[in-house]
């Protein structure tokens, strides 16, 4: 059975395409709830999903893609950035990108949001990001992902 997309996901996709990628964004089956499921759906290892979580580095929101292999460690990468990191809440998470948090695309959100990419990701042939919806997903490279986002890249761990 063929699902529609939300409109978020069209948005996304519509980024992915006026950015130069091909904007396939594809849904992974509602049995892969969490990122090692993703992942084993995707065909891709667990290191190779990206994680996009906003985080406030002094009053200003900024965008960290994250392998799913690890955690961001806030001091230091807020000691890398110069500023002092927090982890954004929820509901600002929802403002400055429109998505929800856990399914929170690279891209496609009201602003284009400062973003830094994790350099682990550059281990991994093929990437799978979200599309800003819960179960849509796209695949990307890294160094696709550094150009669609403008984003630079830094060591999170």
């Amino acid at each position: 059975m063929r699902r529609s997309l939300p409109p978020i996901t069209c948005r996304v996709s519509d980024t992915l395409i006026a950015r130069g990628h091909h904007g396939l964004i594809v849904t992974v089956p509602d049995s892969a709830a969490d990122p090692a499921e993703t992942a084993h759906a995707m065909e891709v290892a667990p290191g190779a999903l990206v994680q996009a979580h906003v985080f406030l580095l002094g009053d200003d929101p900024i965008l960290l893609l994250v392998s799913a292999a690890h955690r961001v460690d806030a001091a230091s990468t807020g000691a890398r950035l110069d500023g002092e990191l927090v982890a954004a809440p929820p509901h600002l998470a929802v403002k400055y990108t429109g998505q929800l948090p856990g399914s929170i695309a690279p891209l496609g959100h009201p602003a284009n949001l400062p973003t830094w990419v994790d350099s682990a990701l550059s281990r991994f042939g093929e990437l799978v990001a979200a599309g800003g919806y819960p179960g849509a997903v796209f695949r990307t490279t890294y160094s696709e992902l550094l150009r669609i986002t403008a984003g630079l890249s830094l060591d999170v761990e």
